[in-house]
Formats: structure tokens, sequence, C-alpha cells
């Protein structure tokens, strides 16, 4: 019996988007985008709302009038990434075909879409929060562990740098496995857990002052990302890698409701042998748009300890 394709490849596409908020470590931040209005395609419409503050109140005609401004800012995801797969039928046969692709494709999204969305996540936000250049919110040249050094006091500076300001929701700390290991090693045995949920999913992590450190893999904490278009010479395998002018980051702080991050999986397409017209094999068409947003008045909720000096001007 021919299998539905259409179906399939809504199940495989619903499915896709649901792990890819659980397994990134930015998934977390997919949760502000509650409000954006998307329709499909690149483009999204953020809310930004804005009141007038308090006057004074008179006996004789009462309040002053406070205006409300609600408007939709539209923005476009930049990121517009995709590959396509073949499979022979001579490898599978049409019973096996669904277990066989969810396998791609699962991991081909675990090894290399879900690290992307994070480094560039990453990336970004450090980029915008290093050209804000505010004061306090970006420190340099700390390498975890080094003679003299305290993980614990790096991090409750970064945190009292962003309750300074003013913010008292909750914070979210993205940590190297390096900068976590210290941290534990100087308070061993004293370490404290919290919940954190994320797509639905409620973990135990370490947290500092009640503020969860989510372990981020090393290769995904750079300040700037390259990445591979899979057709000029040498970027042929996709991917990202290290921008050329990147620094390394140890750790970044952010208010919970800060980045506005989206990612969504445009129709995933699946022909089959008899539909292909270029090779006898079954073929799934895979692309993702994402991008992720911090808005001008809320760059100084955020702050990134650096491992390298600060570079000269």
């Amino acid at each position: 019996m021919p299998i539905n394709t259409l179906a399939t490849a809504t199940q495989f596409m619903n499915t896709l988007d649901k792990i890819a908020v659980q397994d990134a470590v930015t998934g977390w931040m997919d949760a502000n985008a509650g409000q954006v209005i998307y329709r499909g395609g690149k483009e999204v419409k953020i809310p930004k709302l804005s009141v007038q503050g308090m006057g004074e109140y008179d006996r004789d005609d009462g309040y002053k009038q406070g205006s409300i401004t609600m408007e939709y800012e539209t923005r476009t995801m930049t990121q517009d990434r995709g590959r396509k797969f073949q499979l022979d039928p001579v490898d599978i046969d049409e019973t096996n075909f669904v277990a066989t692709a969810g396998a791609v494709m699962g991991e081909f999204q675990r090894v290399h879409v879900i690290p992307e969305i994070d480094a560039y996540r990453i990336s970004k936000v450090a980029t915008e929060t290093i050209a804000a250049k505010k004061a306090g919110m970006v420190s340099y040249g700390y390498m975890p562990g080094a003679t003299g050094t305290s993980a614990l006091r790096k991090f409750k500076e970064g945190i009292k740098a962003i309750r300074e300001i003013g913010y008292n929701g909750p914070l979210v700390i993205h940590a190297t496995p390096d900068m976590i290991m210290e941290y534990e090693l100087e308070i061993a045995g004293k370490i404290t857990a919290a919940t954190f949920s994320q797509g639905g999913i409620n973990t135990q992590v370490p947290s500092i002052d009640g503020v969860p450190i989510i372990s981020t893999p090393a290769n995904r904490m750079y300040t700037a990302i390259t990445v591979y278009d899979g057709t000029t010479e040498g970027q042929k395998q996709g991917g990202y890698v290290k921008g050329a002018t990147a620094l390394n980051i140890n750790f970044m702080i952010l208010l919970r409701t800060t980045p506005i991050a989206l990612t969504k999986q445009d129709i995933m397409r699946i022909f089959d042998p008899t539909v292909n017209q270029k090779l006898n094999a079954w073929q799934m068409d895979y692309r993702r748009f994402h991008d992720i947003w911090v808005l001008d008045n809320k760059l100084d909720s955020i702050y990134i300890s650096i491992k390298d000096a600060e570079p000269s001007a």
C-alpha cells in the first residue's frame, strides 16, 4: 500500500519543530515568541507596547489622560537553511520508509540543525550586546580555573550587574562546561538545583542564587559564527564554524523575557520514487527558518563574560 506522503511530511514537520525547541539549549527563548504573529515564510510581526508615565492627580479634574501605543514591528528571519536527502528504495521497503526517514531526519536535526540554531542565537545576542556598549555588561579576559580567580564570584558579579539596573525578573545563565566545573569545585557539596522548564519538559539543573545554569557546549559559545552555504568549495559540508574574529564566551546571563526567538520548519516535502523526476529514490526536502531578536531597550538586561582579552580598537 503506498504511503500517504502528505500526512507523513506533516507528521515529521510537527515532530521536528517540537524536538528543535526541546533539544536546543536555547529552546527556552522560543517561549517569548508567544505574541509574535507568524503566518509562514520569513516575515514575523513583533508586538511593541508603550505607555506614558504617571502624572499628578487633580482633585477637581481627576486623572491625567494617558496614552497607550500598541504596534507591530515587521521583522525578517534572516536564517533560511535547508538540505535535500534521498533514500534508495533498494535499501528500504515501503513499510520501513517512515522509520528509516525518521532516523535520518532525527539524526540530521540533532547533529547539525540544533547546534547551529544555538550557536547562531548566542552569537547574535553577544554581537548586539557588545555593540550596545552598556556600562559594566561585558567583561573580558577571564580564564576559568586560573590561579586566584573565582567562578562563583564571576557569576555573582554578572547577576548583580543586571539586578542593579532594576531587572528583578527570572534570569537564565548559559555557561560552558569548563565554567560550570570550576563553579562546582568551589562549592562542592553545597550545590543547589533548580527546576528548569523548556518545551513542556522539566529538568533539574545547577543554580546560583536561584538562577538556573544551562550547560552549553563551548563550540556554541562564540561571539560570531560563519554559516556555510553548502555550495561553495570548502563549504559543501554545510553547517557553521567559529567566526574569523570571534571570541570565546565563558557564560551569558539573560533576563528570561529578553530574547525573542523563533524557529519554524517550512512545509516539508516528501517525494516517493514514482514522483521523483531525478532519481529512483525517496526524496526529503528539509527547510527551516529561524532568527532571534532583542529589543533595543532590553540590551542592558544581558551580561557576558568573555575568555579572551578585549580586542584593541
